[in-house]
This record gives C-alpha cells, structure tokens and sequence, in this order.
C-alpha cells in the first residue's frame, strides 16, 4: 500500500490541505490500481487503464472496520476521448476483509504514530503566565474531551478490530445502459456475498454479458439473465429521442423545478459548471440529466462529471467546463476555494442550493415553463420543491431493499409482502421511513422486492414498476424540454446560411465564416427572449448545431439529433401553417407526451430479443471455484475471446451489429473517410477551444504544463475570435448606413457580446492564479495594482487630483482651441466605478470597468499598463499562467487594440442612473472679439436619457462644469443670453461638452449671431451635435468625408454673406433631400433599441432641415446690397397673404382650407412663442413640427401654388417647376407612416 499524499490537492483547496496527517490513517485514502480486466481489449474501445483506476475509486482507496457502515456504493461514470466520442462505466463498490497480516500491522501502526502526534498537539502546554498556572486544571479539561474522542475514533486494534478495504467491480459499455448494469453488478456482487454458491461459475455470467448479449437494435427490447433473475433493457428508435437511463427524478427532489431550470440555463449558455455532492452517483446523475435535457445542442466543452482527487487542478481550466466535484461531507461551501468564480454557476447537490453568476438572463417563458414541467412531476407524486427527505429515503429504501431484504427472503425469513414482516416492526428506521414515505405520496409497495418474473407468467410489465415509472417519468420530462427548443427553433432553417463551397474549402474557412443570419432570426423574436436567445446563438454547442445542419444534405447523412429535430420541427409547421416571420411569446405546451410514453411502454411489456442464456464454460476442473465473501480474480483464459465454433456463428452476429453501430456512432454526421472525419473533430468540435476534454491520467509535472499551454492557446484564439465577430458586427452595420448619423449595435446583441469578452477576460485573468481573492480575478488584479500605484505616487504632495488638466493651462491655450483631452489614467477610471454606488460586487465592477475602457477606446492601452508591472504579476501568478506567457499577451493586446476602431456606447447605454460631470466650453468667433460682450449667457444640454435644464455660464470664463443624471448620449445644446448691457452682441463658433468620466467630447457647431438687430435676430439657438473623435483636427467633423464641405460652413455662407452662397443645382438639392428622408426611414426600421439620435436626422448636417433649407433658398430674389431676407420672411408674408384669401371668401376646395388653416395656426403659435428665437430657429421648428404632424408634403404643394412665390423667386427656381414640386411632395409623403416624437428642446414653448 503506498500512502498517497496528493501533493496537486494542496494547490487550489484548502479544503484538504495536509488531510492525510490531520485524518485518522482509516480516513485517509491510498492508491488504487486495476487488478484484472476482461477481455484485454476491444479493438473499437481500447480499455484505459489511468481512467478506468482512477474514476471507479476516484478518491483512491479506502479502509474501515467492523464499527463503519460498509454498504455497496454503485455509481457510473464516464470518459470522454480527446475526439469527443464517450465511453460509460458503471462501478458497484464494496468491502471486503484484509486477510493480510502484514497490512493490518501497517494500519497498526499508523495508528500509534498518528495517536502520538495528536497526543502532542493537544499537550503542548500553554504559555505559562504563573507557576501556579501551569499546574492548575484547565488543560486537562482541555484535553480530556479530545483524548476520549480520539480513543473512540482513532482506534484501530489488531487484536480487536477487523479491517476491511475497498474493491469495485465495474462494467464498460458503448452505451448507457445505467439500469441494466446495476442490477448486473448487484447480482454477482449478491452471489460472492451469500452463503449459498450461485448456480454457475461467475465466469459464465460475465462471459455471457460480454460476449451473448448483444445491443438491442434500435426501437427494440432485450431480455438476458443475471445470476438472479432477468434483466430488462430497451433503446429507443430512430425517431425517438436518445437512450437516457438516468432517474430525472432524483434531479428534481435534490433540486427543484426552479433551480434545475436556472443550472439549465447556465449550460446552455456554456458557462463554466461545478457540481458538489458527496455521492458520485448524484453528480453523474445531474451531469448526464442537464446534458440530456438539451437536445438537439451537445454540450461541447469539458466534460468531467467526476473528478478524481488527483486531477483538480482542472478546475483551473480557463475555459467553459462542467464537473462534479466530491465533497467529503464534513466541510461547507465557504472552505472551498475555486480559482474562478467570475462566471461560475455552483450546484451544492446534497445542501439542494445553487449559486449562479451574475447577469443571468431568463429562459424565455420561465414561469409557464415551470408551470408545465411540475404538473409532469406532481402527476408521479414529485414536488417541484426540492425535497431533501424523499430522496434520502427512497435511497436507502432501495439500498435496504436490494442487499438485505433480497438475501433474507432465499434465507427463509420473509414471507409475503417484506412490509408486514417482523423485520420492519422490529425495525425503527425502516417505520419511519415508511411514514415518511407515505407522506410524500410514494406507495411502499411499489418497492416490493419483485418475485422472479419468468416464475409470473401473466405479468403485463416485463421489468419492475419502479423501473418502469422511471422510464415514463423520464420521457414525459425530456418531451416538456424538447419541446421548447421545436417551438424555439421551429424556423430556424430559413436563416441558415448554406455554403457556397466544396466540404474542403468549408473546413479551411470555417473560423471566418457566419453560419446563422442571428440579426435577422433575433429581429422575429419576442423582446423577453432576446436577452436569453442573444447569447445562445453565440455558443459553440449552437454553432457546432448549425455546422451539422450545413454538412448534411439529405436525411439519409443526418446526425440522429438532428433528424429527430427536424421531423418535429416539420410536424410543428404542418400544425401551426403560420408565416415563419409571425412569431409570438404564446406558450404552447408539448402534445406529443403520450406517443412518445406509449412507444417505451410497448417496448417493456412485450420483450423483443431474449438472449442465449448463461451456460457452463469449457473450464478445467477446480476453476471457477472461489473463497465466500471474496470478489475473485475470474479465469481470463476463458473470458479473452468470444464465441467462434460454427455453433455460435449465428449468436455472434448481434456483437457485429454492435461493432457497426459502435461505428456509426462515430462516424460523425458526415460521409467523409477518415482523414477528413479526423480533420472535421478537430475543426468544427475545436472551434472555440482547443482543449475538449482532459486526458484522465496519472499527471507528471510536464503533462501539467502541455494542459496549460493548450489553455492559453485556446484563450488567445477565442480572443482572436471574438475580437473580430464584434468587429464584423459593429464595422457591417456602419458600412451599410454609409456614414450616416449614429450607427452601433446598441442593445441586446452588443450587450451579448461584451458580456462574453467580460467573461473571456475573467477566465483568462484566473488562469495560472496563485492565490484567490475576491470572486473576480481581474478586479483583484486591479486593486492590486491600483494600491501598490498608489504608495508610490503618495510621496510628492500637492499636485491635485489626477486626471484634472488644471484651469491654467486651459487658459494659456487658445480660446479657439477644443478642450485639451482628459489624462489618461487607469486609476481615475477605477476610481470612477469605485463611486458607482450602485455597483455592488467584485465582479459587477469588473464587467463597469471594462465597458469604460471600451468606451474610451483604452482597453489595450490600460490593460498593457496593468500587465507591465512585471514584479505584481510574477506574485499574483504561477509560472505557467496566460499573462505570464509574453509572446501571447502581445497578441492578446493587439487583437483588443482593434476595438479601437470603431465607437461603442456600452458603458453609457448601460449605466443610465449613475451621476457623471459635465464639462461645458463655450467658443466665440476669434474673429470679431467677443471680448466687449456683456450679456449673460445660459446653455440647456440635452441627451437621449435626459436634459440638464438652464445653466448660467459665468461670461468671463466661459465654461462651466456640473454633475447631473447620465444624460446619455447627447444631442442638442440649447444656448442663448439675456440681452442685457451696451453690447449684447455675440458671434459664437461653437460649443464644446465632455463627460468626465467617458471622456467622450461633443462639437456643437454654431457659426452665428446671438443678438437683436444682427443676423437673423436670435438670442437662442438649438445647435445639434456629433461625438468628436480624438485623434481629428477640429474642422472636420466626425465621418464626414473630407471631400465635401462642411455643412455647418455652408449654412454660414448661406446667412452671414447672401452673394457668396454656393449654388448647388436642382439635382444636387433632390439628392440631399433624399438623401435626409432616407436617414429618416432606415432609422424607423432599426428595432428601438438600435436606433441613433432623430434630432440629428432632422437638425443635424444634411438633415432634413438643412435640405429644405437649400429647397426654398433655391432661385431665391437676391436683395439689396446688406440686407437678409430670411426663408422666414418669405413664409410670413405667405402667411398674410393666406390669411386674407381665407377673409376674403376666394372659393377653394375644402382640402385646401383645411391645409391653409393649419398652415396659418403653425406659424402664429410660432411667431407668437416667448422664446427669443430668430428667424432660421422659426423655419427649424417649423419643419420638424411639420414632418411631426406629417403636414410638410401640403405645406410645400400650397406654397408652389401661392402668388407670392412667383414674387420672390426667379423662374428657373425650384419651386417654380411643376415635375420638381410634384418629386418632392412624393419623396415627403414617405415620412407619413413614422410616428416622429421630437426631443423636448426643439418644441418648447409651442403648445401644439
């Protein structure tokens, strides 16, 4: 016996740090090894010593005596292979007497070596304040407890006790045939146990199963004989859903509706999952239910069920894993130390609670869905509560029922009915039990032990009713599920994108290729399920989905998932004929329970195959007899081969069936020889990771560092990945909008993906972690750094807070001049989001920080800062860790270098409540000095959230800055002044405003007088604005393509000197005019959430104002020499003369009244607003209340008609032609079916 120390178990859990010296030598656990195995190998399934050892005792080996609970213990487990494919074992383990004398002396000692230690632990005396202290009584208080405790426990007498260690018998199969195993197991476990020998060598039954039992063909039932009675199994068809033989019952009681469905949800969205159970039957059980639950999507990520002692530090694995961890029952969760938690969802099976990560979004119809499923589960007595006594006492009734029970009832001592037997009156656990039971609805006597069914000959049921109602229970609960994801889905085929390419090509390209039109399928879906579906579609097991579909051309070459799914998916359309575009959030419930219950039922009640029962072996006479009590070492002469005489010629077909149908198993979803098949598991399956699944053997040191340096493979391509599909996403919609206006992928799929770089970033910043801190790796990190910057920088006093460009050097630059951008600071952004109050948890402030990085285009930049600090890293990170491999953070830094170009909004859009100050500049003309003015000046910011109100802005400084609610992105700033004093006369150039926490600056252009008597005679203004970008000179505003003028300019030139306005011609005016009307509609077709700012539509440069602007000043009458004629002068007088045409009695139409009427109403309210707005502010409100009330197509029809047009314009004006007019009042009446709400700022003050 060689003691196993486990050094790996002291690197990530404290948990059992130094347990093998703390723990009584019986409590420790030792390596285990293979003892024999039959036969030595199966060429499509060669055996795997490492695994095999270490998942039937994945703690090892263990001892007790007479004095412990030594009950069998079954559980499965599985292997996943490097390609994916998965083999299943099933494992009964037992106890059974160390007939070694040498053993028993080592424990023996053991024991006085651990006894001494402890004795001197709990003897070293305290430190002495007084001699009379030493000798006074508390410490023998002290120690007696413990030295009674340790004589009870820690005993182990050779003289006395019995030792008896642990030994597994274990079956691997192709398929998981959970039930059927089981009993196997049980049965010849049974027949070594009881008195009497079994009626045949064991080696005929083991023979029998391995070689005379062949796999039951699809849709088909088998019979064969255990050593005590029959075992049943059955396989569903091809249109069924696949083999599943674990009790989701068992899930449910351990963890209820709600819960289940939450850890559901957390699967498939492929975040990284830890089951925690003491019992390994319990993680294997979940695990395998989860899994199976989501057909027709595979789980494509790490697969452990149960993890072996020696493997944890896997669950340093930065990537999407799901593993069941062991708990040795004594600790709680707070002892448990896991490298990351940032994105984990933790399931404590045995306390039925779970923990999920943070921003989970809901499965769509969750409440009807839980509805559903637990009118399933109370239909078999199960509570959608989960139900800590009814699962512990079914367990051990079933565990009472088949040792106990089954031996007594051969010995003669039960008769009948086991319930009324003097066994359970006499037994006070059992009566209980049975109360409870009867509580919870179970019947006990559908646990009767079944009489041996050859011998009842009428039984309809082939196998026992437990079994049987497990299997409805199963299939009912599995339809319910299956069912969503057909009504989810159900057209999901219309927005595959099928390639154009050869298989070949496909595969080199698949990196770069889009497989699913998501934007298209997500814009048919209901609101409440985006922020679920968003994220589905963006998982690799949906992807992997999608890639099968694309692979498959005809049925005859589908998966079987997938030519189940979309038989449903068919027969739901024909149901439903609706238009695959309508879709809706009614819940629609599953229809097809019975059908799919009836198949199993039949199946069960009438066996299809029996098997060539077990018969004597050609054996040599003595072999095959064995010692009672003991588990033997089988003859493997006789077990290495199968059958080959002619005489089982025929009975060895059905083990070819099997090897074919092993084969096709594998054979993935593709017609492709082998080469191409191997090339298409590692391509497609390998997508987002590189690493699938760990290799379950003894690991060396070096074999640690391959794993981790696959990780960090796998972590940078994901990087790669996902830096260049939000890419795609962002850079596709604005080459599509033309550099119109405000475009971005707002909403819930920019939300999606940023989560998912968020959550890459934790995983990546807890790989290689030496230490944990806090539930999220990268804000530690950042602590870290932040704290050790901050002792540096607290030497030199006095030089204000960072990141504040101080007024002195604002003043000494030009006045001209844009503000001087903010300081680059990591710590100033940290700082920021450590006052975000509303921010609770390590990992919430993580995710806040990153978003502002994004924003500010810094994320490379700070995170290369951060990781520059070579002496932090090398404390907080182990050796082999993603940031300390440098070539990879280079890369890493550079593929976040790419967001850079373009802009994202997603700490803004998402941060909506928080307070974050203004910075607001105001710049007046350098041209005529604005140094005489003496008005007061105010300004009002408006954004998409919110509006500021009137601040007064102090008239020496010209700048202001003010905290307020995020305003959102802004869009107007309404400005203006009092009029008072001798010179109130004002020239301004534009205004400048910053958020002080983005960073992000806005350019309000204005170019015109504020003042009575000049210009247009305005003391207010609404100027609308664009971000500025960085790295620009001030003229040229954001996207807008340097060959064309500015537009700002060019409404300057059109007021400040009429003579030298640029003409632009008939056509360009209809383009512009288009052009605007364009920008209008595409951004009603956006979904709301993903649409930019209106105002900007209609104000902005080359809005629609601005484009009937140059409409009206089109072949316009020059005046006289000096002097204005505004839009608005020529409006007014057509105003009048409407007016008096309505007084004096001119008969027109009643359409044409009605036109003039409102006509006239719009321009008096107007005219008569208290706002000191001048002439072109008029014209402005005029056309967006216009284009509002859809009015603006028969305003522009009444003008060309109006005598007063024919005053004031040339003939070759615009206006004057009839085809032109006619055009345009078109190309206006396509406003009429928006539904246009103006921002605040453009109406006030008008009550219409």
């Amino acid at each position: 016996i060689s003691e196993d120390y486990s050094p790996s178990l002291c690197n990530f859990m404290p948990v059992y740090t130094g347990e093998n010296f703390e723990q009584s030598p019986l409590r420790r656990t030792f390596k285990s090894k293979v003892l024999a195995h039959y036969p030595d190998n199966v060429e499509w399934n060669p055996f795997d010593q490492d695994a095999v050892g270490m998942l039937c005792m994945p703690k090892g080996l263990s001892f007790r005596t007479q004095t412990d609970i030594r009950e069998p213990q079954f559980h499965s487990f599985i292997i996943t292979r490097e390609d994916g494919s998965r083999t299943y074992g099933f494992a009964l383990t037992f106890f059974e007497e160390v007939t070694s004398k040498q053993i028993c002396s080592a424990m023996q000692t053991l024991y006085h070596m651990h006894n001494a230690e402890q004795y001197d632990i709990l003897h070293t005396p305290p430190t002495p304040r007084s001699p009379e202290d030493t000798r006074s009584t508390p410490q023998q208080l002290h120690a007696a407890p413990c030295l009674s405790r340790l004589q009870r426990f820690n005993s182990y007498d050779i003289s006395r006790d019995t030792l008896y260690v642990s030994k597994c018998i274990c079956l691997i199969t192709p398929m998981a045939f959970a039930q059927a195993c089981r009993r196997v197991l049980e049965q010849l476990h049974q027949a070594v146990t009881s008195p009497q020998p079994p009626p045949l060598p064991l080696e005929s039954y083991v023979y029998n199963v391995l070689y005379e039992v062949p796999l039951p063909p699809a849709g088909r039932s088998l019979k064969f004989l255990g050593v005590y009675g029959p075992v049943v199994c059955q396989r569903p068809s091809t249109a069924e859903l696949p083999l599943f033989d674990f009790p989701l019952q068992e899930v449910f009681e351990l963890l209820g509706v709600e819960n289940v469905l939450q850890l559901f949800t957390c699967a498939l969205l492929e975040i990284q999952i830890l089951l925690y159970s003491q019992h390994y039957q319990r993680l294997m059980t979940v695990a395998e239910s989860i899994t199976a639950l989501m057909f027709p999507f595979q789980w494509q990520h790490v697969y452990v069920p149960i993890l072996p002692a020696s493997l944890l530090h896997f669950l340093d694995a930065p990537v999407p894993y799901l593993m069941g961890l062991h708990s040795n029952g004594q600790d709680d969760r707070t002892k448990l130390e896991l490298p990351q938690e940032a994105n984990l969802c933790f399931v404590d099976i045995d306390n039925h609670f779970i923990e999920l990560p943070e921003d989970l979004p809901q499965f769509p119809n969750k409440l009807e869905f839980i509805q559903e499923i637990s009118e399933v589960l109370l239909a078999f007595g199960v509570s959608s509560e989960a139900n800590p006594q009814c699962s512990e006492g079914l367990g051990k009734l079933r565990g009472f029922r088949s040792g106990d029970m089954a031996s007594d009832k051969r010995n003669g001592n039960l008769a009948g009915s086991p319930l009324n037997s003097y066994l359970l009156r006499e037994n006070q656990t059992i009566a209980r039990l049975q109360a409870l039971v009867k509580r919870t609805g179970v019947s006990l006597e559908k646990l009767d032990v079944k009489e041996d069914t050859s011998t009842n000959k009428d039984s309809k049921v082939q196998c026992d009713e437990e079994e049987m109602k497990m299997h409805q229970l199963n299939i009912r609960v599995r339809e319910v599920f299956a069912n969503r994801f057909t009504q989810m889905f159900s057209d999901y085929e219309v927005f595959v994108i099928q390639s154009s390419q050869d298989k070949e090509s496909w595969f080199s390209n698949r990196d770069q290729m889009q497989n699913f039109d998501k934007a298209s399928f997500l814009s048919d879906q209901p609101e409440p399920y985006l922020p679920f579906l968003s994220r589905f579609l963006e998982t690799q097991m949906f992807a992997s989905f999608i890639d099968s579909k694309i692979l498959c051309h005809d049925d005859e070459d589908k998966e079987h998932t997938l030519r189940v799914f979309d038989s449903r998916v068919d027969k739901i359309r024909m149901l439903n004929v609706r238009t695959p575009t309508l879709r809706t959030s009614m819940y629609q419930k599953c229809t097809n329970i019975d059908e799919a219950e009836k198949a199993i039922e039949m199946r069960l009640c009438k066996i299809d195959h029996t098997a060539l029962h077990p018969h004597l072996l050609d054996m040599k006479i003595g072999q095959g007899r064995y010692e009672p009590g003991f588990f033997p070492r089988l003859q493997s002469d006789v077990l290495s081969s199968g059958p080959t005489s002619n005489k089982w010629a025929k009975r060895s077909a059905p083990a070819q069936w099997r090897r074919k149908d092993r084969q096709k198993q594998h054979a993935e979803h593709l017609y492709l020889d082998n080469d191409q098949r191997e090339k298409y598991i590692q391509e497609a399956r390998n997508l987002g990771t590189t690493l699938r699944q760990p290799k379950l053997s003894n690991l060396s040191p070096s074999v640690i560092a391959q794993t981790n340096w696959k990780f960090v493979e796998g972590l940078l391509k994901e990087c790669r990945n996902k830096t260049k599909r939000m890419l795609v996403e962002k850079m596709g919609r604005e080459a599509v909008e033309l550099g119109h206006g405000e475009v971005s992928i707002t909403g819930v799929e920019e939300n999606t993906l940023i989560a998912s770089l968020c959550d890459l970033l934790e995983r990546i910043w807890s790989h290689g972690l030496q230490v944990k801190q806090g539930k999220s790796a990268l804000w530690s990190h950042l602590l870290h750094y932040q704290e050790s910057k901050e002792k540096r920088d607290a030497t030199p006093a006095g030089l204000g807070p960072p990141g504040i460009i101080h007024d002195t050097e604002r003043r000494k630059s030009d006045a001209g001049c844009a503000m001087p951008p903010l300081k680059v600071s990591l710590i100033q952004d940290m700082r920021h989001i450590q006052n975000i109050s509303e921010i609770k948890t390590d990992v919430g402030k993580a995710r806040a920080w990153v978003r502002l990085s994004m924003e500010k285009k810094l994320l490379s930049r700070h995170l290369k800062h951060l990781m520059s600090e070579h002496e932090l890293t090398k404390k907080l990170y182990k050796r082999y860790a993603f940031l300390r491999c440098d070539d990879e953070k280079e890369q890493f830094l550079y593929h976040l270098l790419s967001f850079n170009a373009v802009d994202y909004f997603c700490f803004t859009n998402v941060f909506t409540t928080i307070m974050i100050p203004y910075h607001v500049v105001i710049i007046p003309s350098k041209k005529l000095g604005g140094s005489m003015f003496t008005a007061n000046p105010w300004v009002c910011v408006s954004g998409e959230l919110a509006e500021t109100g009137v601040l007064q802005v102090p008239k020496n400084t010209l700048e202001i800055t003010f905290e307020c609610q995020n305003l959102g992105k802004l869009t107007t700033v309404q400005m203006g002044h009092d009029n008072s004093g001798l010179y109130a006369k004002w020239l301004v150039e534009c205004v400048m405003v910053r958020n002080g926490i983005t960073g992000h600056t806005y350019k309000f252009p204005c170019g015109r007088w504020l003042g009575k008597g000049v210009d247009d005679g305005s003391l207010e203004r609404i100027l609308v604005g664009e971000l500025v970008t960085s790295m620009e000179n001030e003229d040229r505003m954001c996207r807008t393509p340097p060959t064309q003028q500015s537009p700002g300019m060019m409404r300057r030139f059109v007021t400040i000197s009429p003579n030298s306005k640029p003409k632009l011609n008939t056509g360009q005016i209809q383009e512009g005019v288009g052009e605007a009307i364009n920008g209008i509609v595409k951004h009603f077709h956006k979904p709301e959430k993903e649409r930019g700012s209106l105002t900007l539509l209609l104000c902005g440069e080359y809005g629609l104002v601005w484009a009937l602007e140059q409409v009206f000043q089109h072949g316009f009458k020059s005046p006289r020499l000096f002097k204005n004629v505004f839009i608005w002068d020529f409006l007014e007088k057509a105003q009048v003369y409407f007016e008096s045409a309505e007084q004096s009695q001119v008969t027109q139409d009643e359409n044409w009244q009605m036109r003039v009427r409102h006509f006239c109403h719009f321009m008096r309210a107007i005219n008569s607003t208290p706002r000191n707005i001048g002439k072109d502010g008029k014209f402005q409100m005029l056309v967006c209340l216009g284009a509002r009330d859809h009015l603006l197509h028969h305003w522009i029809a009444l003008l060309a008609e109006c005598p007063i047009t024919a005053q004031m314009y040339e003939d070759m004006a615009l206006l004057k032609d009839h085809s032109l007019v006619n055009s345009l009042i078109r190309v206006l009446q396509t406003l009429q079916e928006f539904n246009i709400t103006l921002e605040a700022s453009l109406v006030k003050g008008i009550g219409i």
